[in-house]
């Protein structure tokens, strides 16, 4: 008899749980659509220091380089602030890796991008996931190239062919509510909560954030993004024939300790000493001659600043 009504009584709250997590599922969504909405109206004061040139960037571009966009949202306005750092967000360039596999995909993409099609990125976006977009789609916005030093082209592959089985995950929609707690007022955000606060779906492997998921493709081969440096003074010692004959000495051990790729911010990727900055002039088919530069000193100059 007891057993019984131990048995109902389960059943009863097990009951009452599933109708009030029935219930609260509304007031959540409302409140995710809110906070998104929110986090994702542009900025009104966004100002695209210098203007980008299309045809120059996608002859500089290459596949596996990472490139870095200051985003005109107000959830970009947060990041930026978390990450100390001009850069909100990220993607990697595939170029026609897309078009040259064929099949469906590749039809699909011509149909919507037509030449576009050809210069390619992959990112993940609020509300889209994982998706592959043109390059175009940033034309204006502030960018930086990052690009690997000395990847080899069969890690290259690697990495492009892990990035794209990625398309089509979800993008974890959760962090919206986490960066929400730090836009009012984000300014009261203890520093050492900043990067912390950035550290999102744990434990959710097909939902993703746009850096991490560029840091997971690159951990797939072993390349270092912004890994902690120890030096070891004893390091390691020479031969004898290296003694004797080029007169080395004892050389420090160096260990590379690896980052969380879910921590792995926008940042990191300008910081990093494995990456290359890529600059180039907007101004196409024009070599840089500082001299050459004709200054507007005008009235109206003077106005518009």
């Amino acid at each position: 008899m007891l057993e019984r009504s131990i048995e109902k009584t389960r059943k009863t709250w097990a009951a009452t749980r599933a109708k009030v997590r029935f219930w609260l599922r509304a007031p959540r969504r409302w409140l995710l659509r809110f906070c998104t909405r929110l986090l994702t109206k542009p900025l009104k004061s966004y100002e695209l220091r210098v203007p980008n040139n299309m045809a120059e960037l996608r002859a500089h571009l290459r596949k596996g380089d990472v490139l870095l966009i200051e985003g005109d949202q107000r959830v970009s306005q947060v990041i930026r602030y978390l990450t100390q750092s001009s850069w909100s967000h990220s993607a990697l360039y595939i170029g026609d890796e897309l078009l040259r596999r064929g099949g469906e995909r590749a039809r699909k993409l011509k149909e919507a991008y037509g030449e576009d099609a050809a210069y390619l990125i992959v990112e993940a976006v609020d509300g889209e996931g994982v998706v592959a977009s043109p390059l175009g789609k940033y034309e204006h916005f502030n960018l930086r190239v990052c690009r690997p030093k000395g990847l080899r082209k069969e890690d290259l592959a690697k990495i492009l062919d892990w990035t794209i089985s990625r398309i089509g995950c979800g993008y974890n929609v959760r962090h919206i509510l986490a960066l929400a707690r730090y836009f009012f007022p984000v300014s009261l955000v203890p520093r050492r909560w900043r990067r912390a606060a950035l550290h999102f779906g744990e434990g959710e492997d097909r939902e993703v954030i746009c850096s991490s998921m560029i840091a997971r493709a690159f951990f797939q081969v072993g390349y270092p993004i912004l890994p902690r440096v120890v030096l070891d003074p004893a390091g390691t010692r020479p031969s004898w024939w290296e003694r004797t004959l080029f007169r080395r000495r004892r050389r420090p051990l160096v260990r590379f300790r690896p980052q969380d790729p879910a921590l792995i911010t926008p940042r990191d990727f300008d910081l990093s000493p494995y990456f290359e900055i890529v600059k180039f002039s907007p101004v196409a088919g024009q070599k840089f001659d500082y001299r050459d530069i004709v200054w507007d000193t005008g009235e109206a100059a003077a106005a518009a600043s």
